[in-house]
């Protein structure tokens, strides 16, 4: 058996997985605002799981970010600015005298639905997060592609072509920050491109002709655009989508039509696919890291 954990801004959910994935423990309490009582509460957690299963249990933790591989501190997480430039994964095996291993939270969501969900027999796959930000992770046989940078799979923030003054540094800086693709695919982006001040979920349930007919048709021209520029790049065997906003989509059918009319073939074998786990996957791809 082995022991996940998923640290997000609000909660820290756990979870004890057999090797065959089943669940034999979940539990989610709220996450202290705080780092040190972050790293308390996963060390009193675990150590009442060793205790309950009567056995030591390899543990894996998923967060947002990524831990620096120059420095081995945590960066780029502005939801929970508690972990930024903290060495998390080192003050976890301390204090849990342990190995712990540490991953972003959208590659582990990508290695669970790889291992046992709705990805499981496949090679490459690529998790598409679509939620309040534009994220994702790639599996390649059953194993996560970290890459240089550790920054594998984040195409929300690939930018869209530039056009303007290319000699003017602060345009191109500022102009970089605006067209990346998660402006134009997220909740947080959505939110900002609609003429009301509504949340993302409120905009897909209107039913006016503008919401319907423009505003989200336009944001599913975008991301199958963005999708056509992953096949293109990587050519994955199937795209497993998770997020919340990636629940709005009724049909993915229909986003792969779009997908494929912005290609120059005329058929597309990448599969794309619902998230067996849902939001429950980073979790259990946590405990899978140590497989």
């Amino acid at each position: 058996m082995q022991v996940g954990f998923d640290v997000g801004a609000t909660k820290i959910e756990s979870v004890v997985l057999e090797k065959d994935g089943q669940e034999k423990y979940r539990s989610r309490i709220s996450c202290p605002k705080n780092y040190n009582q972050i790293i308390t509460s996963i060390k009193d957690i675990h150590k009442q799981l060793e205790k309950e299963f009567n056995q030591e249990l390899p543990i894996g933790v998923c967060h947002p970010g990524v831990h620096s591989p120059q420095t081995g501190l945590v960066k780029n997480v502005p939801n929970i600015s508690w972990l930024e430039k903290k060495p998390f994964q080192n003050d976890l095996r301390k204090a849990l005298g342990k190995e712990v291993f540490c991953e972003n939270d959208a590659n582990c969501f990508a290695l669970s639905e790889a291992m046992d969900g709705a990805a499981k027999n496949y090679n490459v796959v690529f998790g598409i997060i679509i939620g309040s930000g534009t994220g994702g992770g790639i599996v390649i046989n059953k194993k996560i592609l970290k890459g240089a940078n550790y920054i594998s799979g984040e195409w929300g923030h690939l930018p869209l072509p530039i056009f303007g003054n290319l000699n003017d540094k602060k345009y191109i800086k500022k102009k970089i920050s605006l067209m990346q693709i998660q402006k134009f695919t997220s909740g947080k982006g959505l939110e900002k491109l609609y003429h009301k001040k509504i949340t993302a979920r409120e905009i897909f349930n209107k039913s006016d002709k503008f919401t319907k007919s423009i505003f989200i048709k336009h944001f599913k021209i975008r991301l199958a655009r963005a999708l056509v520029n992953l096949i293109y790049t990587i050519d994955p065997d199937v795209f497993v989508f998770g997020g919340g906003l990636s629940n709005e989509i009724s049909s993915l059918n229909e986003l792969k039509k779009m997908v494929t009319k912005n290609m120059e073939i005329k058929h597309i074998n990448t599969k794309f696919l619902k998230a067996k786990y849902g939001d429950a996957s980073g979790v259990r791809g946590a405990a899978r890291l140590n497989n």
